[in-house]
């Protein structure tokens, strides 16, 4: 014979708030995402008066409901045990977002056990309620007794009414799981990517350094003093080959410099700012870089020689990053233009070129870490844009991009201007 069903006197009414009320107080302090669901089917079962509580979960496929916390069932299938959408009660209760009551489960053709659960306990009758946010499915609550019981539309009242109360704060928490371990994830990630990287770039160190020596003893030809060439016209060969080759391994130097920048922009130590000649440093750095501008024309426009706060080593960085995208992606033979202005007591230095121009779309893409917008003229790596951002952050200026006049694009570095000098 079923158990009989306890009365519902006002006392027993008020007792049942009470307890929504302790559950939510409980839910909402839980410390871990284990104590909460541990909290949400101990309450349950004591206040349905059962013998087992259980939450399932549905998957973010969507496709099954996993066992998330039981306080009768085996508890080594947390995790583990699954039952598909629209299968068993569990599953229908899921697929119909509707209460179901079962009162003897041998006699229910929907009932089935579940793999892997302790089946000794026998299970006699089921409450079974949707839990239900912005009405999507969440899970599915579901208490049973170990003796037949006749539950009625009043337990299922009172259990849909605990598992209403519970839907959003079960939601919330599972997102804020989810989130906080898709960050350890991405932080874990980014540590192996950048000891990778780095550990890769150092030992490029010394295999540079080896053909740069090596590239010096072959163009080592004896002095000519004071007589004329053999052959004026080979020995210029070797030393058009000579700097080609000097002039690849300075790219792969400063290629290097870029990745390891991208990754530690205060790799070199603390940021230092100080007063700055930017339009000094933009002319001495033109001369430096001449072999890699010599097949296109210079213009500087610095109006006055205007100084700004700025740190030495990470400035010289960002003008090359800059300077040397313009060139590989400007045609030949066309103009690249360098200008230091004063905006509002802001110090901009501008790089433009005669190249494609860039869409607006892509005007910040391209400072993400290896995007490449690949054009008829050249294809980056995808670094040394990302480089110079992070390094103009790391010492609080900032770099955007900008059409330029006519066709191409122009980078700006704002920089905070030095008052006194």
């Amino acid at each position: 014979m079923p158990a009989p069903t306890p009365n519902r006197s006002p006392e027993e009414q008020l007792r049942q708030l009470r307890f929504l009320h302790r559950v939510a107080r409980l839910a909402t302090t839980a410390r871990t995402w284990d104590e909460l669901l541990e909290t949400i089917v101990d309450e349950t079962r004591d206040a349905l008066h059962a013998d087992v509580s259980s939450l399932y979960l549905l998957d973010r496929d969507g496709s099954h409901l996993t066992l998330a916390a039981t306080n009768g069932l085996d508890r080594y299938q947390i995790g583990r045990a699954r039952v598909p959408l629209g299968e068993g009660v569990t599953g229908r209760v899921a697929a119909s977002q509707k209460a179901m009551i079962v009162a003897d489960v041998k006699q229910d053709p929907h009932f089935m056990w579940v793999r892997g659960i302790d089946q000794r306990r026998y299970v006699a009758s089921m409450l079974s309620v949707p839990l239900s946010w912005h009405d999507q499915i969440v899970g599915v609550l579901n208490v049973q007794t170990e003796v037949l019981r006749d539950f009625d539309p009043v337990d299922a009242a009172h259990l849909s009414a605990i598992a209403d109360l519970l839907a959003g704060i079960v939601q919330k928490g599972r997102e804020q799981r989810e989130a906080e371990a898709q960050v350890v994830a991405l932080q874990r990630l980014d540590e192996a990517r950048t000891e990778l990287i780095a550990l890769v770039t150092h030992e490029l160190r010394t295999p540079l350094a080896v053909v740069r020596a090596y590239a010096d003893l072959l163009a080592d030809d004896p002095p000519l003093e004071g007589r004329p060439s053999r052959d004026p016209a080979r020995r210029a060969q070797r030393e058009a080959w000579y700097q080609g080759t000097i002039d690849q391994v300075d790219r792969l130097d400063r290629l290097v410099d870029s990745i390891l920048a991208s990754i530690r922009p205060n790799a070199e130590g603390p940021v230092e700012v100080a007063p700055i000649d930017v339009g000094a440093l933009l002319e001495d750095l033109v001369v430096e870089l001449k072999p890699l501008l010599r097949q296109h024309r210079v213009e500087h426009h610095v109006e006055v020689r205007r100084h700004a706060l700025a740190d030495p080593r990470r400035l010289r960085q960002i003008i090359e990053h800059l300077i040397e995208n313009a060139v590989k992606y400007a045609p030949p033979n066309t103009t690249i233009t360098v200008d230091v202005t004063l905006v509002e007591g802001v110090v901009r230095l501008g790089v433009g070129d005669e190249g494609p121009g860039i869409p607006v779309e892509w005007r910040e893409r391209i400072f993400e870490p290896y995007a490449r917008r690949d054009t008829h003229t050249a294809r980056g790596s995808g670094i040394g844009l990302y480089a110079a951002r992070r390094l103009a952050e790391a010492m609080g200026a900032r770099l955007w991009c900008e059409p330029a006049p006519g066709t191409g694009a122009r980078f700006v570095l704002a920089l905070p201007a030095a008052v006194a000098v």
